[in-house]
This record gives structure tokens, sequence and C-alpha cells, in this order.
């Protein structure tokens, strides 16, 4: 297939398709996700020649529906990044806003659905993976609660966050994967009768307390017509800083490699590489109990409104390290919380369960037609 967009790494030869709710539609999967028989680089130059001999439980479920894997998307090298600039295979460039970037770290994969390269791609969102290039390329895209969808075949990032998320450029099609994914029933449409938390301060997860955004605003309205009441809503502080788990989870997944290849690292993960080997033991021990506690919050509402990220989206050659946190204020969180969301272009939808985020993402679009991602 062509691919202006550097979003492929390696294009795969289609076999046929079997019988399923999937059936024929072409699947792009994110260069992470182990594929037997395909190389699989995981983005990174220390891996570039590795050819797993197992595939991922998530690919074969959605292979054993119907779905044909026609390539291995580019990423953000080790899927550690907001960008999807990759040193070794390129930067993956956006056919939605030219010269702006497509998101990271699951950028091949939107940057396919929107050149209509593909009809699926299967992506991993650890702290905004698969959401920020969903609005970013105006696609569709669901982090799944955590544990919900098999992460076996993964390259891992932080385990505690780590999830395998369907995208699409409808909410159906991203529905029917996350069915095959989970094993689960589809979810009737639903947001009549829900109460609804419009979230325009996201919490923190360590560092500064994130500013105010009132972009999902605009889509009050529309939900109220389709039933549902919203409310105002905030959500608690975690009761420590979270950050010193996610950093030493990621260090510990690059031990055979790092600090011994450091220099086959890019510069951009290399330079998080070395701040993870400086951790705090303790300081991991208080985040792993804070995120425990945070885990165990129950929200007052049915599900909360925000942005994706409710912000103009960076030009393609922007510094990775200062566009990170912005672009994630509103995504990380719920890595954090494990729930799900659900990102339709720059409008997110969250709660812990991803019934109820399918649920009104399919209402959603049945009255209000395809994402729109920020300008």
């Amino acid at each position: 297939m062509s691919d202006p967009y550097d979003a492929l790494i390696t294009e795969v030869e289609a076999a046929p398709a079997r019988r399923g709710p999937l059936h024929g539609l072409r699947l792009v999967v994110k260069d992470l996700i182990d594929t037997a028989g395909v190389r699989t680089t995981y983005g990174s130059r220390i891996h570039a020649d590795h050819v797993p001999e197992r595939t991922a439980t998530a690919v074969e479920r959605l292979v054993a529906a119907g779905a044909v894997v026609t390539g291995k998307a580019n990423l953000h090298e080790f899927a550690w990044g907001v960008t999807s600039q990759n040193p070794w295979y390129g930067t993956v460039q956006n056919p939605r806003l030219p010269g702006r970037t497509t998101g990271g770290s699951s950028g091949g994969n939107a940057a396919a659905l929107a050149a209509g390269m593909c009809e699926l791609g299967l992506g991993t969102d650890t702290g905004c993976s698969v959401r920020l290039p969903a609005a970013c390329c105006g696609v569709v895209g669901l982090k799944p609660s955590w544990g919900r969808v098999p992460v076996d075949g993964v390259y891992p990032l932080c385990r505690t966050f780590d999830t395998v998320g369907p995208m699409a450029t409808t909410v159906a099609d991203a529905a029917a994967m996350w069915s095959v994914l989970a094993e689960a029933p589809l979810p009737e449409p639903r947001l009549a009768g829900l109460r609804v938390g419009l979230l325009t301060r996201p919490p923190s997860v360590g560092g500064p307390a994130a500013s105010a955004n009132p972009a999902a605003e605009a889509h009050v309205e529309t939900l109220e017509s389709l039933g549902a009441t919203v409310v105002e809503a905030t959500i608690p502080e975690p009761s420590d800083d979270t950050w010193p788990l996610f950093f030493h989870e990621a260090a510990e997944a690059h031990r055979e490699t790092f600090p011994a290849r450091a220099d086959e690292y890019g510069d951009n993960v290399r330079a998080k590489l070395e701040l993870a080997q400086q951790v705090d033991p303790a300081e991991v021990e208080r985040a792993r109990a804070a995120v425990a506690e945070w885990r165990r919050h129950v929200p007052d509402v049915d599900l909360y409104l925000s942005p994706t990220i409710g912000v103009p989206v960076p030009p393609v050659d922007c510094d990775e390290l200062d566009v990170r946190i912005p672009l994630t204020a509103f995504l990380r969180p719920f890595n954090v919380l494990g729930w799900a969301a659900l990102a339709i272009g720059d409008l997110q939808l969250v709660a812990p369960r991803d019934e109820t985020v399918l649920a009104a993402g399919l209402a959603w679009a049945r009255e209000v037609g395809p994402p729109n991602g920020p300008a």
C-alpha cells in the first residue's frame, strides 16, 4: 500500500479473511505488539530484526473474528512519547492536519486510519497513546479499563498502567473490536438518564495541578438533548505523586538493554530512561500505595465528559519534552485510575467500566456522526 505518511514500519501480505463480525476489515497493528513471523521492532533500533514466534492474544482474537492484518504501525520509540517522532523509522505525518503532530505513541495507527489505509487499528495506551492520536487525527480510540483486554505479547512500558485498545474511524467499529477483544457482548447505545460530570480541571498524577480547560462545555447542550443530565464535577487528587511508579516500571522493562546499550536508543527515550534510573525506592512504594488507594475511588456520576486534549495540535517538529505534559493532562489520570476512556476526536467519555463509555459513545455517534479533532 502507498504510505506517504510514514504510518507503517512493515507492510504485511493479507491472509484470507475468516468469517466473523470483522470479516475482511483491514487491521493495522502497532509495532509494539507481537505478530508471529512478522518483524516487530517495538519502534526501536535494538529490535530492528526481531521476528516473534508467537502472536499476541489481542491480535489473535481480532484475526479469528475476520480482521485481516495488513501492516505494523510506526510509533514513538518503545511507545514512550507523545509525538511519534521516531529516529529510526521516520516521523509519522498527520493526514488530517498536515504539518501538525499525529500525537503518540500510536500515531502510525491513527495516521493509517485517517488516510484510509485501513478500517481498524490496534494500539496501546499507557498514558495517552490511543486517545491522543485519535484526537489529533480525528478518529476514535478506546482505552479499556485496566486488565480488561489481554496485554501478553506487548512490549511493556509500565505494567500497572499498560492497556491495549481499539482504534477506528467510527465508534461502531471501535465498539465491535472491543467486543471481540474483551470477549463481551456489545452494549446497547445509552445516554438518556445518565448523570454526566463535566470535567474542566483534570486531577494531577503528581506535580503541579493542571489548568482549567472549558473545551468540553461545547458538548453539554448536545448531551442534554440526548437525555443526559450534566453537572459540574471534579475528581480528587491522588494521595501522593504517582510518577515514581511509572519511571520505576519503565526502567525495569528496559533493564536488559539499558544502560548497557544506551547508545542504541534515540535521544528522547534515552533521556527519559536516564531519569528513570534515579528514582528513590521509597518514593516508588509510596506511589504504588497511592495508585492502589486512588483506584478504590467511586465516582458520584455515571460518566465524565472532558476534552481529549482541548488545545491546538502542536507542529510535527515540536519538542516532545515540551508538549508531553500539557497534551496529556486529560488523558494520563485515567491510566492511573485504571478507568475506561473513549476518545471521539477531541471529545472524551470516561467511566470505570468499558460498557458505560461505549454505550454513551454509540448513542452520541448515532445522533452526532463522525468525530472531529481539535484544530
